[in-house]
């Protein structure tokens, strides 16, 4: 009996951890990428909405940024969070989305649609939940009337380039061009966190809610299309 129980066991875990498998590595990685960032993201929230230690922190450094910011970089920032504004993420998903379209990747096409819309109205959302006011300064950079937690901008980022990096890390089989996708993507998701930071429009805490949020998302939106992908094959054989 313990045997058998062993080999199970050892079956399903071999299940999980098979690349090739309908319900494989990619669910197994899927479903540890969806726990971990969604508990960070609520302990964020929880952090937040009871005023705890962070708090302290978001508004220490919001004001050291305002207080220290400088020309060139003040307009190297507001270029950064304009481009990934509502129109910027519309030209760049356009763009991917036409790219895609192309190469006939019609499931990344299909994952995109929903990464990065979705992503955003989910931003939306929670921003009316939680409902937290922005930073106030007395010589603000920018004034904005909706509400910071968490970042919008930062969300839209997360979810445009992780699925980006998600598609060329995986088309891409030179390791040369994965590691050089995986530096600009994480690159470009810091520079608009700063970005919003520093220009005063959000807290810290804000875009690192939003990067584990959207991260939680992604691995929701990738690992359905992914699933949905190998059924299908799975059925032509």
């Amino acid at each position: 009996m313990e045997d058998q129980i062993s080999n199970k066991l050892l079956s399903f875990v071999e299940a999980r951890l098979s690349p090739g498998g309908e319900f494989g590595l990619h669910l197994t990685i899927g479903m540890v990428l969806l726990l971990v960032s969604g508990y960070v993201f609520h302990e964020l929230a929880e952090a937040v909405m009871g005023q705890e230690a962070i708090t302290v922190l978001d508004v220490q450094v919001a004001h050291w940024f305002n207080a220290h910011a400088f020309e060139p970089l003040t307009s190297l920032m507001y270029g950064i969070s304009a481009l990934h504004s509502v129109a910027g993420m519309a030209l760049l998903f356009g763009a991917f989305a036409l790219y895609l379209w192309r190469a006939q990747a019609r499931y990344w096409l299909l994952a995109l649609a929903f990464a990065v819309p979705g992503g955003m109205l989910l931003n939306v959302a929670l921003k009316h939940v939680f409902q937290r006011t922005r930073p106030v300064f007395e010589e603000p950079l920018v004034t904005l009337a909706t509400y910071s937690f968490p970042s919008g901008h930062t969300t839209a980022a997360t979810c445009f380039y992780g699925l980006l990096v998600s598609y060329l890390v995986i088309a891409r089989p030179a390791w040369s061009v994965r590691l050089g996708t995986v530096a600009v993507c994480l690159t470009m998701v810091l520079l608009v966190a700063l970005s919003r930071v520093y220009l005063g429009a959000h807290y810290v805490s804000d875009v690192l809610a939003a990067m584990a949020g959207s991260v939680a998302w992604l691995a929701v939106c990738i690992t359905a299309i992914s699933t949905l992908r190998r059924r299908r094959e799975a059925k032509t054989i």
